[in-house]
């Protein structure tokens, strides 16, 4: 068989039965805006997204608000595009860092190669992707308002971190939450600024989910306390690795080896440690004392370990 021209229609593609209801809406007749928000607001499990250029604050709002009660959205799976005046992109090379407000972003390339054999070039005739302009991965989320500035920094980004303590307890309201409190005043010591700190219950969907949240949103540092022991409810541990994309397991390893001159029982610790993207995840015990010495030994290495996650130091190596 000979190849199809240009010109020839493409085949029809497969169909799929739907399931549940399909609602279509029109602009500028009807409200779209609303519709969004009410169906993401109503969401039980799982949003699944696609638009071009998302600019709604209510509907972003809204995602933010279906991730934080535990809905499996992805932030970053919009193909956001920003536009920016007063750069030339094109002499900008691979690796330059921008910042525009608390985001922080990394050109990964320059333009884009068309693929001349794509279905939507035989269709339209042109190629419908950007000429102009670059892509780049977000090293640090946050909010990006239309007239903010963006620059090119050289400079590291901020050391920030959040904190979850794992408790069926302490997320009822029923016990104190001192080791989570301590974590935060022995970050906050050492130059970190904690931008959240939760109480969950030991589940570890839940625990997985928080974990996961923070490292999409590129925070540099994320320590959990509480559910590293031998309970049938202890699944911090198990949440970690499912999380993880590689382990650290020299930093558990260590503070086991402290703990063990205070009271052999440290042996019975399941503490983990790992990386998730750009995110470095540390298990700490439950109780604040254990957390204090634990911490307090492991934290002063860390930051070396994060500036080589994110870039700005070289491998670890002894002279």
């Amino acid at each position: 068989m000979g190849k199809p021209s240009s010109k020839e229609a493409l085949p029809p593609p497969p169909v799929m039965a739907a399931q549940g209801t399909v609602q279509t809406a029109f602009a500028p007749w009807d409200d779209i805006e609303a519709l969004i928000v009410g169906q993401l607001h109503s969401a039980q499990r799982q949003i699944l997204m696609q638009a071009y250029l998302l600019t709604s604050r209510p509907i972003t709002d809204e995602l933010v608000a279906a991730r934080k009660r535990g809905i499996d959205v992805k932030f970053g799976a919009f193909g956001e595009n920003i536009v920016a005046d007063g750069f030339h992109f094109k002499e900008l090379p691979i690796g330059t860092r921008l910042r525009a407000g608390e985001v922080w972003f990394e050109i990964t390339q320059i333009g884009k190669e068309c693929h001349k054999s794509c279905a939507i070039r035989s269709q339209v005739g042109d190629c419908i992707m950007p000429r102009e302009g670059v892509f780049a991965r977000v090293l640090h989320g946050g909010w990006i308002e239309e007239g903010d500035t963006l620059e090119i920094v050289q400079e590291k980004m901020p050391l920030d971190a959040a904190i979850i303590t794992a408790s069926d307890k302490g997320s009822k309201g029923l016990r104190e939450d001192k080791s989570g409190a301590k974590v935060q005043e022995m970050l906050e010591k050492a130059g970190y600024t904690v931008a959240e700190k939760v109480i969950l219950p030991d589940e570890q969907h839940d625990l997985e989910h928080k974990m996961r949240s923070f490292g999409d949103r590129g925070i540099a540092l994320v320590v959990t306390t509480g559910g590293t022991g031998f309970s049938v409810r202890d699944v911090t541990p198990e949440a970690t690795l499912a999380v993880c994309e590689r382990l650290a397991p020299g930093i558990p390893e260590a503070m086991r080896a402290l703990s063990m001159q205070v009271t052999h029982r440290a042996m019975l610790s399941r503490a983990q440690a790992g990386i998730y993207k750009r995110t470095l995840i540390v298990n700490l015990p439950g109780s604040s004392k254990a957390v204090e010495e634990c911490l307090g030994f492991v934290l002063p290495e860390l930051q070396h370990g994060i500036d080589i996650l994110r870039g700005d130091a070289s491998e670890c190596a002894r002279k």
